[in-house]
């Protein structure tokens, strides 16, 4: 039933600004599309706190990156010229596609304070769409179908489940929801996916009679379970159809090593536009190896 347990890595990202990091891990590095998953916070953010904490602007190819919050407020902005606050229980979804760069602000914090809690994934594109033209949409209300029963509030953000669908445009079969649990409510995890999980973000839960508790992804295996809160519990399930390896460097997604060296290559020559409305900062490419382009036979 459970293939698989993966543990939150902390990791900071700056400035004080910590994550778990889940996805990518050794020894699974995918759960269907899904490639990269970050638990931002839960992080106190006083009045005036310094911009070293914020995302400065920086690049992604060939996949898409899918922000959802339980608390607090962010600022997009983007390369391709959408600036987009989120907040709790709202989506924004951009596909990076070819190429785009991003920056995201804690402005919201900087003047009132804030308390932030939320995930970013990754979804990796398929083949045909790695080069896709970058794009950018925020959801809520009605895109995200919401549904209460059994001590559960459930909210669609991406993807098909439960018999609904959620307003972002996807390129590959997949789902992702969130759920609220009171203690002891159960939830079916959706069938019909190739490849599942679950992540307990606060709480914890029982799954095939094993108690699991926050910070913990669960890899499913093929068979129909349910999950159980032990005590009230946030839990993410995701999954979907796998769209073939791919590899990964800073913030690049593609199936062509030769193309992450592009990319690379492309950052640190100042080829790819920053935000008009924020490109006074960036970050720099990370230190140490740099993916290579295969040599010339």
């Amino acid at each position: 039933m459970v293939d698989m347990v993966i543990e939150q890595r902390r990791r900071s990202l700056g400035g004080g600004f910590e994550v778990g990091r889940v996805l990518p891990f050794a020894r699974r590095r995918m759960v269907g599309p899904f490639i990269f998953f970050d638990h931002m916070g839960p992080l106190e953010l006083a009045a005036g706190v310094d911009r070293s904490v914020d995302v400065r602007p920086h690049p992604h190819i060939g996949l898409s990156t899918v922000t959802y919050l339980f608390a607090g407020e962010m600022m997009h902005r983007d390369s391709i010229g959408y600036q987009q606050a989120i907040r709790p229980r709202e989506v924004n979804w951009m596909t990076a596609g070819s190429g785009v760069t991003h920056s995201e602000r804690f402005e919201r914090a900087r003047a009132v304070g804030d308390h932030l809690h939320g995930i970013q994934a990754w979804v990796a594109l398929p083949k045909e769409f790695e080069e896709a033209e970058p794009s950018f949409s925020h959801h809520e209300g009605s895109d995200l179908p919401h549904w209460s029963e059994g001590g559960v509030q459930g909210r669609l953000i991406a993807g098909s489940a439960y018999g609904l669908a959620a307003g972002a445009a996807t390129h590959s079969p997949l789902f992702y929801a969130h759920l609220d649990l009171q203690a002891g409510a159960t939830a079916e995890i959706p069938g019909g996916h190739a490849e599942r999980a679950l992540y307990v973000a606060t709480g914890a839960v029982e799954v095939g009679g094993q108690r699991y508790g926050a910070g913990r992804m669960l890899v499913l295996g093929a068979d129909a379970c349910r999950l159980r809160a032990l005590e009230p519990a946030s839990v993410m399930v995701l999954g979907g159809e796998p769209v073939g390896e791919r590899f990964i460097y800073w913030n690049f997604v593609s199936s062509s090593k030769e193309r992450l060296a592009q990319a690379a290559a492309d950052w640190e020559a100042g080829r790819m536009k920053l935000p008009d409305a924020d490109d006074q900062e960036f970050i720099p490419l990370p230190d140490g190896p740099r993916p290579s382009a295969p040599a010339m036979s």
